[in-house]
């Protein structure tokens, strides 16, 4: 029997069930990529990652990460999990308020803010390019836009580590209220090999909250993420393109999931180097351990 510590999180929120789901598998050494990708099928949850010792200089951890289809070379939310994980098990500290991470990405600084439950973890994310602008009335782009009211910028197609379609939405009810058109959503995906379509839209006056955004993933799968830390810092490179960030000093809120039963909350900054750091807060849900030979 090889008993390995086991949590599940909530990342992305203040409370249990409003973020995005977690598993996070501290000692992982001795499973191999077979028996990774099945935890990862048996979690069913959008992300499992495992917790290795770092093989890198200054890296805290070396961490992998599996959906129950693939390994994921990079992904905000598990990228903050995973972080939140180790601080709390006490296998790294932080130096000068920061922790490194060693993954299929590289080594990425995570920052620290605050303690407790209100501790804020934010990842410094790949750079993001504008891969190409879409002109009007794109025809790769029509169906999957149809039920969108646009808003001031125009579709564009970032590569961050995972390719999106960006789209502004004229009002945070028109976004809201959009039903998807998946078979549209999936054709995009697929024949432009993106994940999907990241819309998003400025907050009614009076919100907590900067942006809404609602990040539609085509492709493998056909789904509407709860909240997409790589996807939001995707559209936070792109709207620094644009010099058109929301918020004060480069800082500002996202909220996310609503639309399909959550209510994640994500901190994005874009610091003076133009480098995007995508985080939140993390709510432990379950501790315990595995029993995965």
């Amino acid at each position: 029997m090889t008993l390995r510590r086991y949590l599940q999180l909530d990342v992305f929120a203040d409370r249990p069930g409003a973020g995005n789901p977690l598993a996070v598998v501290l000692d992982a050494e001795g499973l191999d990529d077979a028996r990774m990708q099945a935890i990862a099928r048996w979690t069913r949850l959008p992300e499992t990652t495992f917790v290795f010792p770092p093989t890198q200089p200054g890296a805290a951890y070396r961490v992998r990460m599996f959906s129950p289809r693939r390994e994921v070379p990079f992904a905000g939310h598990p990228s903050v999990g995973t972080a939140h994980v180790v601080l709390d098990a006490g296998l790294a500290e932080l130096v000068d308020g920061q922790i490194v991470q060693e993954g299929a990405a590289g080594t990425l600084p995570l920052s620290v803010e605050g303690s407790g439950t209100t501790r804020t973890i934010a990842v410094r994310t790949p750079r993001a390019r504008v891969v190409e602008v879409a002109e009007t009335g794109d025809a790769r782009l029509t169906a999957a836009l149809a039920a969108l009211e646009p808003g001031a910028l125009p579709p564009a197609l970032m590569d961050g580590g995972r390719r999106w379609w960006l789209a502004e939405v004229a009002s945070e009810s028109a976004l809201r209220d959009a039903t998807p058109d998946w078979d549209a959503i999936a054709h995009l995906a697929e024949t432009t090999e993106t994940m999907g379509l990241c819309a998003f839209a400025r907050a009614d006056a009076g919100r907590d909250y900067d942006l809404v955004v609602r990040a539609f993933v085509g492709a493998p799968a056909r789904f509407e993420d709860a909240a997409s830390g790589a996807a939001n810092a995707t559209l936070a490179a792109w709207l620094k393109h644009n010099d058109a960030l929301p918020g004060t000093g480069g800082r500002y809120t996202v909220s996310q999931g609503r639309e399909v039963g959550f209510d994640a909350r994500l901190q994005l900054r874009v610091d003076a180097d133009g480098e995007v750091w995508s985080g939140g807060q993390v709510c432990n849900v379950v501790r315990g351990t595995i029993d995965w030979a």
